[in-house]
């Protein structure tokens, strides 16, 4: 869709579209389109790699596209200095923020966003709707042709319960959003602090503070995120080891690796998110479980059992 962001004069030049432009082969590919010339439109996770590319970016290049939030680790990224950066280079700057509408405020003047997108379900609205804020100004091709809907960017019926469900979840959200967002930080913090207190050789993924208000990213050492996820299952525990996105896959989070976790620990990663009706019971009956079931899961490793051997 966002190939289609270009104003008249740049749709008949050489563009490319780089999504993970932040590191490994997506930066490799960024930084050889732009030696050839080639316009660019970048996504990418991390902020700090980007500034390095940025030196090896044409004036040619005409979107950033930036998660506003991760939605496996929950860091939240600095969203407000990256469209600066894109103001002041004269680049269309779009944020996805479908994991951080309605969980964090959000002014896209402040922080110079010309789109941003965002979802229903993750504000216990209906599935199958969300919307993109353009700015005004910005000219984009239509989406699909053939009728005049939305403006004539998307063609056909429009989904009206869909969009009235919308709304409505989006009104609650942020008549909500502070007294909300403000327990779930306190559960949040309260879970980090006594797994990371309690269950040795785990590690926290994410920033400590700057992160989603419902979010929580472990990794255990020694043990599987699949066998975790099933033994918390018999608990009555729900999570997850990576993005619902990729929930059928054995392979360890990309997101994890992409912030240079080993495969072997990124394997025993395990993400928890919270909401508003979540307990501080609950949390601490998620805790003894999760220390019981480590345990157990650690006792039938042997690079467990190795590694415990050589602390002798």
């Amino acid at each position: 869709m966002f190939s289609n962001i270009v104003n008249q004069n740049i749709m008949e030049a050489k563009i490319v579209f780089i999504t993970g432009a932040s590191s490994g082969i997506g930066e490799g590919c960024a930084r050889k389109f732009a030696k050839e010339g080639w316009n660019l439109i970048l996504n990418a996770r991390t902020v700090s790699k980007l500034e390095e590319l940025k030196a090896a970016i044409r004036p040619t290049t005409i979107l950033i596209s930036v998660m506003y939030a991760n939605n496996e680790i929950g860091t939240i990224q600095p969203i407000k200095e990256i469209g600066e950066i894109a103001h002041e280079h004269g680049i269309l700057f779009h944020t996805d923020a479908v994991q951080a509408f309605g969980q964090v405020p959000i002014n896209v003047d402040e922080c110079h966003v010309d789109m941003l997108s965002a979802s229903g379900h993750k504000l216990n609205g209906p599935k199958g709707i969300g919307f993109l804020y353009i700015r005004k100004g910005v000219k984009i091709r239509s989406f699909v042709h053939g009728g005049a809907q939305e403006r004539k960017r998307r063609a056909g019926t429009e989904n009206v319960p869909g969009i009235i469900g919308l709304g409505t979840a989006v009104e609650r959200a942020v008549r909500t959003m502070k007294e909300r967002t403000s327990k779930e930080i306190e559960l949040r913090d309260h879970l980090i602090e006594r797994v990371l207190a309690e269950i040795p050789y785990c590690r926290l993924n994410g920033h400590r503070t700057d992160r989603l208000p419902n979010n929580v990213n472990f990794s255990f050492q020694f043990i599987e995120g699949e066998s975790l996820l099933i033994m918390l299952d018999m608990k009555g525990i729900c999570g997850s080891s990576g993005s619902a996105c990729t929930s059928g896959s054995l392979d360890p989070s990309h997101v994890l690796l992409a912030i240079g976790l080993p495969h072997e620990i990124a394997h025993g990663s395990l993400r928890l998110t919270l909401s508003e009706e979540t307990t501080k019971e609950e949390i601490d009956y998620v805790v003894d479980c999760l220390k019981e079931i480590v345990a157990q899961l650690r006792s039938m490793s042997p690079l467990y059992e190795d590694f415990v051997k050589k602390q002798k």
